[in-house]
């Protein structure tokens, strides 16, 4: 059978309480006291029932993981270190996949049945109203990766989006390509919107330039596979945008199927810096987000607003940089 606390309190020869003040986080319980507990404690192999301890606290140290981008390999990494950065701070991640979800208050119902002590939404993709549905009801809530404010509703953490699209734009330019593409994903994502319109405000001033574009039903490399094959049935551009890794993998797949080079026939720079886009096989030149550091701002964040709920809601967005790798042309001198 499981040890209990009646068996470390017996073996400790104290009070129940004085075990389960030893294991509450914040109680008030003496140095001497403590080392007496957690001496018996190790000897009889036992662990505090963390269901228990939120009985006791209110606290169920659950926080909700939110996204809705499974089929995209950058989440992998995001997921990765957003659960071994909660774990290290003692709280627990809840896994929640809101990929077809519509309606934000069905989020919210599911995740208040868990007690969560706050919620990370961790996408690109979603709404803003699906961060703020979290607000109203209460819930302290951190928007990573979400869209950029001057004045915001709820903690957002994340990249200028828009400066991303002028800065492939301006790479592009750099490069000589006198027609350019943006391939984006979903036209419906606040991020796409935003990549599209840095990108063709930064092409406007040069009419020399022919700027096309076009969009992917999805953040996926079949999605940006089938984009790519549909563009060159047409008159294709000289270089795209496409916006994402995944994305960009999946048109360079279709480049290559089509018997083209890259970068010879076609240039190609996407958005992320995933691991994969560093495989010599891709060797995809890139826009670098600085997905560690977004991490720890986030969490940072949600450990703030467990003290302070009432937190004033700020933005906090880091700079991004372009890493050259082998899919668009050398610059010009």
């Amino acid at each position: 059978m499981a040890t209990t606390l009646k068996d470390v309190a017996a073996r400790a020869g104290v009070s129940r309480s004085a075990v389960s003040r030893t294991f509450t986080d914040g109680a008030s319980v003496s140095d001497k006291m403590r080392r007496r507990v957690e001496k018996a404690a190790t000897e009889l192999g036992y662990s505090p029932n963390a269901l228990a301890s939120s009985l006791t606290t209110g606290r169920t140290k659950l926080i909700g993981l939110v996204s809705n981008n499974f089929h995209n390999p950058i989440f992998l990494e995001v997921f990765d270190r957003f659960t071994r950065a909660l774990q290290d701070q003692g709280l627990r991640p809840l896994l929640v996949n809101l990929t077809d979800e519509t309606d934000p208050a069905n989020s919210v119902r599911m995740l208040r049945q868990y007690s969560v002590d706050g919620v990370v939404v961790a996408s690109s993709t979603l709404p803003p109203g699906f961060a703020r549905a979290f607000r109203d009801a209460g819930v302290p809530v951190v928007h990573a990766f979400g869209r950029t404010s001057s004045a915001p509703q709820v903690h957002i953490v994340g990249i200028d989006n828009v400066e991303c699209g002028r800065m492939a734009a301006r790479s592009l330019m750099q490069r000589g390509y006198k027609k350019v593409g943006f391939l984006g994903g979903p036209e419906v994502a606040t991020s796409t919107q935003d990549r599209y319109r840095g990108f063709v405000d930064e092409l406007s001033s040069h009419p020399e330039i022919e700027v096309t574009h076009s969009f992917a039903t999805a953040y996926s490399f079949e999605a940006g596979r089938r984009e790519m094959q549909r563009l060159l049935q047409g008159d294709p551009a000289e270089a795209y945008f496409c916006g994402d890794d995944v994305l960009s993998i999946g048109a360079l797949s279709a480049v290559q199927e089509g018997n083209l080079s890259v970068p010879g026939d076609i240039g190609i720079i996407g958005l992320n810096d995933m691991e994969m886009a560093g495989w010599e096989s891709v060797n995809l030149t890139t826009i670098r987000q600085p997905i560690e550091q977004i991490v720890s701002s986030s969490i940072e964040l949600i450990l703030a607003m467990l003290s302070d709920p009432d937190r004033y809601p700020e933005a906090r967005i880091f700079a991004c940089k372009i890493i050259e790798r082998g899919t668009l042309r050398p610059l010009e001198n």
